[in-house]
């Protein structure tokens, strides 16, 4: 065991009504510093896509909302101390000043209130990068979340910003990847580091572990029938079963949380269900726990979904990274049901994820162990 354990508290860090940070662990209060941390966010998909960021802690970026053709990034600087979301919103129009064109929405999906530029939370369904970069005992805590639903494949990179905790952690550890849609999917013998090629800043010196139980057929009917946001209709006035397996769906499908969708304490982890111990995964989380073991799919999942590394890195955040979903915290003793890695790699303790570039232990539900 660690030398003393600090116990995390529970609750959940929200800012008003803007959105919850899913991450549940005490956040030490610190004084806001200058915006010297770099988060690329780049654009991966073959269409455009809008990315926004909501600041929920510390100094956020200036820009909360802005345009990405495919192939291009942008670089934004937060604080040091920033908390906050970032995700992609997609088919969007706005006119010259910002603001939706003809409505009061201008994305089909994760829209903040029509404007280009972000001050809210984007609506569900919408798949979330979630940081904390000063959190207790000097980590920073960051994860891929699918608590408010999917709409886009992302993948998160820590790069060590001149750090040298992090310099000699490898990124097989630290850079996990969601990959929901069938249309960015690669085959289960996925190896990107053919002819020495790097793939989300890892080599085959220390392989990411992807997932690889799934294929192309899994992965197009992963979201559960009722949690489509356009669910296939029936031929005309037909009678069909539910659900018909004859009824094609389409190849790209945003899917909403069962939260999102029906409100209830069960699938919110609210009222009487708040608490760990309370509120269990629920239909919609195992399915997306399926396709993307390393990401949030319920508001209590942080024990297996929470990567843990010392402060002071800068990141990239991937829309539409290709390849396949990683399965990194799952990985106990160098194996894992249904991942596999292209290489050699180190073994991981099961939990969250915790990596100070010198010891690695579990992180109990609620504790962190600290040497």
């Amino acid at each position: 065991m660690a030398d003393g354990i600090l116990l995390l508290a529970t609750l959940l860090f929200a800012i008003g009504g803007l959105g919850e940070h899913h991450m549940k662990y005490h956040v030490e209060k610190r004084q806001s510093g200058s915006r010297d941390t770099p988060l690329l966010i780049a654009n991966w998909c073959d269409n455009d896509i809008h990315p926004g960021l909501l600041t929920q802690g510390g100094d956020g970026p200036p820009e909360t909302g802005f345009h990405l053709s495919p192939g291009s990034n942008q670089t934004v600087y937060v604080a040091s101390d920033w908390q906050g979301r970032i995700w992609g919103r997609t088919n969007c129009s706005f006119d010259d000043s910002g603001q939706a064109q003809g409505g009061s929405t201008a994305c089909s999906t994760g829209d903040c209130g029509g404007a280009l530029a972000c001050e809210i939370a984007g609506a569900s369904p919408a798949t979330l990068a979630e940081f904390t970069l000063s959190g207790s005992q000097s980590q920073a805590f960051y994860d891929i979340s699918l608590v408010d639903g999917y709409n886009l494949p992302m993948a998160i990179v820590m790069v060590p910003n001149g750090n040298s905790q992090l310099e000699d952690i490898p990124g097989s550890q630290t850079n996990p990847s969601c990959v929901g849609s069938v249309g960015d999917l690669a085959a289960q013998n996925f190896n990107p580091y053919s002819g020495g090629q790097q793939f989300l800043g890892t080599d085959s010196q220390s392989p990411l572990p992807f997932e690889i139980k799934n294929d192309a057929s899994t992965v197009a009917q992963w979201c559960p029938w009722d949690l489509q946001v356009d669910t296939p209709k029936g031929p005309g006035d037909g009678v069909y079963s539910y659900p018909d397996d004859d009824v094609k769906r389409p190849p790209f499908n945003p899917c909403l949380s069962a939260c999102a969708k029906y409100n209830k304490d069960d699938y919110c982890c609210t009222g009487s269900y708040d608490g760990s111990g309370k509120c269990y995964s629920n239909y919609y989380s195992k399915s997306a726990k399926s396709v993307c073991p390393d990401a949030y799919s319920f508001a209590y999942d942080d024990q297996d979904s929470t990567f843990i590394v010392p402060e002071g890195g800068a990141f990239q955040i991937i829309f539409c990274p290709g390849g396949r979903s990683t399965n990194i915290i799952a990985l106990k003793n160098g194996q894992s049901s249904g991942s596999s890695s292209s290489g050699s790699g180190t073994n991981l303790g099961i939990g969250r994820l915790v990596i100070d570039g010198r010891v690695r232990r579990r992180l109990l539900l609620f504790s962190l162990l600290v040497t």
